[in-house]
């Protein structure tokens, strides 16, 4: 188990210098503590170091919410394949107003996102178990990590995305030229701290 003063100092390089609530690292060492408990019976994640678990995973998801929304936003979120979580329920923890789906068809990865919405007091969130592909609603922003299928799931989570809304990806950098051919239109990337080879890219509809 990591201790508060841990997560803290392992997360500080993608805060960019704007710390976390007190209430906000106390939701996330209880994440950390339920993901590692689970990990156990169910493959969430193929990461089994805690360290690396916070850097790669809160981490980055921190750092995508940072770019991609601000504390006090209202918008209605889709994320894509979230698995674990990520980055869609560490955007939920840093912008708390938000209306959040989570498209997760793993009944098991399914069944723990429940529970851990649950067991993190977070109101409006949705858990929908379904093959993104068949989901019909579309959002403002849209979140998904590199994922098997990657070209599949970059055209449907564009599918996904409001007119004039964004769709934000946590990729390698050596998917980005494959993720512009695909969807062609207006790109940013950004460079993840503490990664030669990890982006935020960002496409807006």
């Amino acid at each position: 188990m990591l201790e508060r003063r841990q997560i803290c100092d392992l997360l500080f390089p993608y805060l960019e210098g704007k710390p976390l609530s007190s209430e906000q690292i106390e939701i996330l060492s209880r994440y950390i503590d339920i993901l590692l408990r689970w990990n156990r019976v169910i493959n969430l994640t193929a990461i089994r170091q805690p360290e690396q678990i916070v850097r790669r995973h809160f981490g980055e998801s921190l750092f995508a919410a940072r770019h991609l929304l601000t504390p006090d936003a209202l918008a209605n979120v889709i994320d894509v394949g979230s698995g674990a979580g990520f980055p869609g329920v560490v955007l939920k923890i840093f912008a708390p107003a938000i209306s959040l789906t989570l498209v997760e068809s793993h009944g098991k990865k399914a069944t723990f996102l429940r529970e851990l919405s649950r067991t993190l007091h977070l109101s409006g969130v949705e858990v929908v178990q379904e093959r993104a592909e068949r989901f019909q609603k579309r959002a403002v922003l849209v979140t998904f990590r590199a994922v098997e299928r990657f070209e599949s799931i970059l055209r449907t989570a564009a599918s996904l995305v409001a007119s004039g809304g964004r769709l934000g990806a946590l990729i390698g950098a050596n998917q980005l030229t494959a993720a512009t051919s695909i969807l062609p239109g207006q790109w940013e990337s950004v460079a993840i701290p503490e990664s030669k080879s990890r982006v935020l890219a960002i496409w807006r509809a």
